[in-house]
């Protein structure tokens, strides 16, 4: 299915006019789940601060907003009391923050970033954030897997060390198409058991993983792979549907559908795999869906809120 508006007013409107988006999950489904719904704004497109972005999570009904560094930083104690109090009282909590350290790139880059992370990330530690994250390239040009899992290895227990020196528990993401991890000459990691053996290199106390349902299909991973982890392993989830009319190596990754849009991705099984593990953290939607994308900011996160609803009744 394709997320146009004409879907989007199938697909969500009633539920909008009954006033179902706010208020859908019940005490019961709250009960069967620790995993908190997420609103990641930039993830589907929509352009909003931290206060825009948590007014958009009140209203459309999640119960976790992406934490915004640089806001926070800049709040004095009162204002970040009163943004935790406005927060409480929509009953939403600071769900995982990006890293913004350049580590793919070179050397410079590199240290810049370095060099300003202990700063971003006592910001975050002092709003009460404890998740943040990022992806791996899963390809190169230049560096052989081996140079470049060398590579991220330096880089990352550096970045590591910073965030876990602030209570930060840190994840990566793999990133599983074919069609993008042997877009170059040299393929990289782009599958569950390499980031674990790149967590295992790494060796710092916080690092796991950000999974996403698109990346595990797309790597063929399977129920068992998940069955590998522990709630303490995991840091975040991104949730997407995939295409329909694609084999799985034909996948696209900038071409993915929000949630239940298609059924080509067994979410029942992968959401509900997580739930037996206790997984407690943040579950967002990250469909890189060009319809989405124009739809006005408040039908762009009513329609994600409904898809993300929609998946997570799966739970059981």
């Amino acid at each position: 299915m394709t997320f146009d508006r004409r879907s989007f007013i199938q697909y969500s409107g009633a539920a909008l006019f009954a006033g179902v988006l706010p208020h859908f999950a019940s005490a019961s489904l709250l009960r069967q789940r620790q995993m908190k719904l997420d609103l990641s704004c930039g993830r589907i497109g929509v352009k909003a601060d931290q206060k825009q972005a948590i007014d958009y999570a009140a209203r459309y009904g999640f119960e976790a907003v992406v934490p915004e560094a640089g806001y926070l930083g800049q709040l004095s104690e009162s204002q970040l009391a009163d943004l935790k109090a406005d927060m409480q009282s929509k009953n939403l909590v600071f769900s995982a923050a990006g890293m913004p350290v350049d580590f793919r790139n070179d050397e410079s880059r590199f240290k810049e970033g370095i060099a300003a992370l202990p700063a971003s990330s006592a910001a975050l530690q002092r709003a009460g954030v404890t998740r943040t994250g990022t992806w791996l390239m899963p390809t190169h040009d230049e560096l052989t897997y081996n140079a470049n899992f060398k590579q991220h290895v330096r880089r990352l227990k550096e970045i590591s060390r910073i965030l876990s020196d602030n209570g930060l528990r840190f994840g990566m993401e793999y990133v599983g198409p074919k069609t993008l991890w042997s877009s170059k000459k040299y393929p990289y990691i782009h599958s569950m058991p390499e980031t674990k053996e790149l967590i295992a290199e790494i060796d710092v106390n916080g690092v796991g993983l950000i999974l996403d349902s698109w990346h595990w299909y797309t790597a063929h991973e399977t129920k068992e792979d998940l069955l590998t982890l522990t709630n303490a392993d995991i840091v975040a989830v991104d949730l997407n549907d995939a295409p329909a009319g694609l084999a799985i190596d034909e996948q696209l990754d900038q071409k993915r559908e929000l949630p239940m849009a298609t059924g080509v991705i067994d979410l029942a099984l992968f959401l509900n795999t997580l739930n037996s593990l206790g997984y407690d953290g943040p579950v967002r939607a990250e469909p890189f869906n060009a319809a989405l994308r124009k739809l006005p900011a408040d039908q762009a996160v009513a329609a994600t809120a409904a898809a993300m609803k929609k998946a997570i009744a799966l739970v059981n």
